[in-house]
């Protein structure tokens, strides 16, 4: 299926334009290289990430979801950590975009034989990689190899420290089911201590204006947001009891407990962590009758979240899944040049 590159452009511009709920901010993108995290985004080239993802998500919706936009370019996802929803969607938004998408996966990589995480980037670009899109273990991978090579790198997550796909995704869920982002009040509950997607979903929704409030056990929460908060990077207030938390929340985002992570003794059993931290529907009731559901995936249904609640009628988790490759196939497309490559695919 042919798209006119005139046709989609207008459709991208007047789709950004449509973007309502941010008090006058102006898309923005200048020519960015990587998508490491949102610490270094301005409000207005997240504006653009959304609005162009608007218009990903109408094409994605077509009976044929397959566009030119990408075509003759390779994006390489490598993931030294599991994943579905993260490396299927950015395989998805490539292949949408009508680039070639290759998965690598590190267990049968070079890897395994001790090659360097440096040496295999730099040989998946000397084999024709645009774009890496990688997940790995260690905080601040994707910052070591970034400087080091000529291909486009983007986080799909690094350690407890960043997952900015995914706070995108999210921005543009809440967005699309409230209509604004200024002035939402986001409850993040569970494991923030080793959350990479509570981190990245702070950043977004603070530059946007969001009142955000984090929840968990003393023991889940970083020390030093419970003991200084005044000298954190973005306003947020941090409580341990979970009824406050939710009082009046317009977004309640349960985060999945990561035992996998843990290194002992951080709670003193699932059950209690349950039993305390839970979301069920009827601590649901303490946030604003209108509150929508959140969760990055994948979930322990009956640990922080009461399956009910999961499937139930406030739940977007599903609409987080959809987006997501919205969301990505609007990075793939800004980073490659926006309008340009839209041009040059006609």
């Amino acid at each position: 299926m042919q798209v006119q590159a005139p046709t989609m452009i207008g459709r991208a511009r007047a789709e950004t334009d449509s973007v309502q709920g941010f008090d006058g901010l102006a898309p923005c993108w200048p020519g960015r290289r990587h998508v490491l995290d949102l610490d270094d985004f301005a409000p207005g080239e997240i504006v653009q990430v959304l609005g162009t993802a608007a218009t990903m998500k109408e094409i994605l919706q077509r009976p044929i979801k397959k566009v030119p936009t990408l075509r003759g370019k390779t994006i390489v996802t490598m993931f030294y950590e599991s994943s579905t929803r993260t490396r299927v969607s950015f395989e998805v938004a490539a292949k949408v975009l009508g680039a070639d998408a290759v998965n690598v996966a590190a267990p049968t990589s070079s890897a395994t034989k001790g090659e360097s995480l440096i040496n295999t980037v730099q040989t998946l670009q000397a084999i024709g990689a645009d774009i890496v899109v990688m997940r790995h273990p260690q905080s601040g991978a994707p910052w070591l190899v970034a400087p080091r090579v000529h291909a486009a790198v983007i986080n799909a997550g690094d350690g407890w420290h960043a997952h900015p796909t995914q706070a995108l995704l999210d921005v543009f869920t809440i967005h699309e089911h409230l209509g604004r982002v200024r002035g939402v009040r986001v409850t993040i509950v569970g494991d923030v201590l080793h959350s990479r997607v509570a981190r990245s979903n702070i950043w977004a929704l603070t530059k946007l204006g969001a009142e955000v409030t984090v929840c968990g056990p003393p023991t889940l929460l970083p020390r030093d947001w419970l003991l200084e908060p005044s000298r954190l990077p973005w306003a947020v207030r941090v409580c341990e009891r979970l009824d406050e938390a939710l009082d009046g929340a317009d977004v309640v985002m349960a985060l999945r407990l990561q035992r996998e992570r843990q290194h002992g003794g951080l709670i003193p059993s699932v059950r209690e962590y349950s039993h305390l931290y839970g979301l069920t529907t009827e601590r649901l009731r303490q946030a604003d009758s209108s509150a929508i559901v959140m969760h990055p995936g994948p979930m322990n249904e009956g640990v922080e979240i009461a399956p009910d609640v999961a499937h139930g009628p406030r739940s977007v988790i599903e609409a987080q899944v959809t987006n997501g490759v919205a969301v990505r196939m609007s990075l793939l497309y800004l980073l490659f040049g926006g309008e340009a490559a839209l041009e040059r695919s006609d």
